[in-house]
């Protein structure tokens, strides 16, 4: 069979004379791998297996015994010459019950790159043997696999690596390894595993700068931080699979990381700032982590590529809240505005803004600014009317009357009003004259309302258009309500029709059809009627005399006049 080159047997019985036969013709023929998996050994010589010395180069390179069981009930005897496996370059002695490793076994097959010696019973000493003696120690060997026995003291095992001048990779997993002492790991280790071994997270106080590949899988670590990482600048390939770390801190960095395994642990978010700090990530593995359904996944959702996930989607499900337990990752959505806060702080400022105009409009158009001031004044009014509350009922007025007026109608008010009621001995109080100068105006009208027994309204087209007026007839309204009922008195000097009313002066259309006013008549007899009413009034001691009573004394006394127009 000069073209095969893989010869396998599998879940076999073989004794050990035919051990012998295959093992010569394997040796002369161009077969390069021969494996031996689950088989069962059987020694039908005393002397056991015995192979001579073979005096022809062979192509074999890779021997591989996987599984083997004997049926005596002593370790069966093997002789074979280590120059004979001179040229192998693998080999694997795994699940055979191996405690102790040969001598020459370490010295002899220089040429060795991979051993696996996997799922046996060495232990510390029984693969390092205390009564060997040799001097050079597997030259080419660059992967070791001594997973599944009985190794225990991390600390002497980095030690005896150095003797190992070509290892590169050393698998430690499923052993029962604890860390009493600090490590001396060589430079040309690159790699190492310490799978499924009770560590806890001080295990990575014990390992080396120089590793770029580190298994802690299962390894009962809790947490994880920037600090570790920085610790080993040359990391590419990162294993945490099944431990109990609770969250990636948000300050990690590893520049070098192309390889991260977290599945299984406890993480209930992944978040932007931690991936800030992995820039050449390339796989991803955070399955079976007890996600929360809310704001935190919502950058690893909608912004993650996730072809950088190697279980996406079917190993990510929810945890958190409880109403979402068990749904997928995949299939849980919000919104970019419930989450993201620097849109949500934009958004509110936006709102904010444009209902601050949309007031600020309708502040503008509705004369907010003057219902400001009357606020104001109704505050300073308010305060100054609960001191003189007390008081007033034995008060004394220095004018009979204030006139409110406008100043385009001050014509009238100087050639006809003024004169009228002052030469009867009433004592009036007009703006131009009596205000004291460098005062407020705003003052000025307050005192002298307060000073006024009355406060006399000349009514115009004139008088709505003003500013002034308006502040006069919103304060004496205010007095007339809190503190003296009848103190306000209207004079209609010309017909003002409601509807051309300004809206700061709609309050005075319900104040007309409520209060009793004069109307100023052309008629000369009317005058006469009108300043008596007026007059009147003004000298009445009782505050609470209507107007329509004195008209109808005054008709008494006036038969003639018959047409005269009271109003109310």
């Amino acid at each position: 069979m000069p073209l095969l080159r893989n010869l396998t047997f599998v879940n076999t019985l073989i004794n050990s004379t035919f051990m012998v036969q295959i093992f010569k013709n394997v040796w002369l023929s161009p077969i390069d791998t021969f494996a031996l998996v689950n088989i069962l050994y059987n020694e039908d010589t005393p002397e056991g297996f015995q192979f001579p010395s073979m005096n022809h180069s062979t192509n074999l390179r890779s021997l591989i015994f996987d599984g083997v069981s004997h049926r005596q009930y002593q370790y069966p005897t093997i002789n074979i010459s280590v120059d004979t496996l001179y040229s192998l370059t693998y080999v694997k002695f795994s699940h055979t019950g191996m405690n102790i490793s040969p001598c020459d076994l370490i010295a002899a097959i220089p040429s060795l790159e991979i051993l696996d010696l996997s799922d046996n019973l060495l232990s510390d000493n029984g693969f390092w043997w205390p009564s060997c003696s040799y001097t050079s120690v597997f030259p080419k060997l660059r992967w070791l696999s001594l997973s599944k026995n009985r190794f225990a003291s991390l600390s002497f095992i980095s030690s005896k690596t150095h003797q190992m001048k070509a290892l590169e990779s050393l698998d430690l997993s499923d052993n029962t390894i604890t860390t009493d002492q600090p490590c001396t790991w060589p430079t040309h280790l690159k790699e190492l595993s310490l799978r499924n071994n009770n560590l806890g997270s001080t295990v990575f106080k014990y390992l080396s700068p120089h590793f770029e590949r580190i298994d802690l899988s299962k390894t009962a670590i809790t947490t994880i931080s920037r600090e570790i990482l920085l610790q080993f600048p040359r990391l590419t390939h990162l294993y945490l699979s099944s431990n109990n770390i609770q969250a990636l801190p948000l300050d990690v960095y590893a520049p070098n990381l192309l390889r991260l395994y977290i599945d299984h642990n406890a993480i209930t978010a992944i978040s932007k700032e931690s991936f800030l700090g992995l820039p050449r990530l390339q796989v991803l593995k955070a399955g079976d982590n007890p996600f929360a359904c809310s704001c935190d996944s919502f950058w690893f959702l909608n912004a993650l590529n996730k072809s950088l996930l190697s279980d996406w989607p079917l190993e990510y499900t929810c945890s958190i809240p409880p109403s979402a337990a068990g749904l997928p990752l995949s299939e849980y959505k919000t919104s970019k505005l419930a989450c993201d806060k620097s849109l949500q702080a934009a958004v509110s400022v936006s709102v904010t803004f444009a209902i601050c105009a949309g007031l600020g409009l309708v502040f503008y158009v509705c004369d907010g600014m003057w219902y400001a001031k009357m606020l104001w004044v109704w505050i300073r009014v308010k305060r100054r009317g609960q001191k003189r509350a007390d008081m007033l009922a034995n008060a004394s007025f220095q004018y009979h009357a204030f006139i409110s007026y406008s100043h385009h109608d001050s014509g009238w008010v100087d050639s006809q009003l003024t004169p009228s009621l002052e030469v009867s001995g009433l004592s009036l109080c007009i703006h131009e004259r009596d205000f004291v100068p460098g005062e407020w105006i705003m003052d000025n009208i307050i005192n002298c309302v307060e000073a006024s027994y009355k406060t006399l309204f000349v009514l115009s087209r004139n008088f709505v258009q003003s500013d002034w007026c308006n502040y006069e007839l919103f304060f004496a309204q205010h007095r007339a309500i809190s503190v003296q009922e009848d103190s306000l008195v209207f004079i209609l000097l010309e017909p003002i029709p409601m509807d051309s009313l300004p809206k700061k002066f709609l309050k005075l259309r319900s104040l007309l059809m409520q209060q009793t006013y004069l109307e100023w008549p052309e008629d000369e007899r009317k005058q006469r009627v009108f300043w008596a009413s007026l007059k009147s009034m003004l000298h009445a001691a009782d505050k609470r005399m209507a107007l329509k009573d004195v008209a109808v004394a005054i008709s008494d006394t006036l038969p003639l006049l018959t047409d005269v127009d009271l109003e109310r």
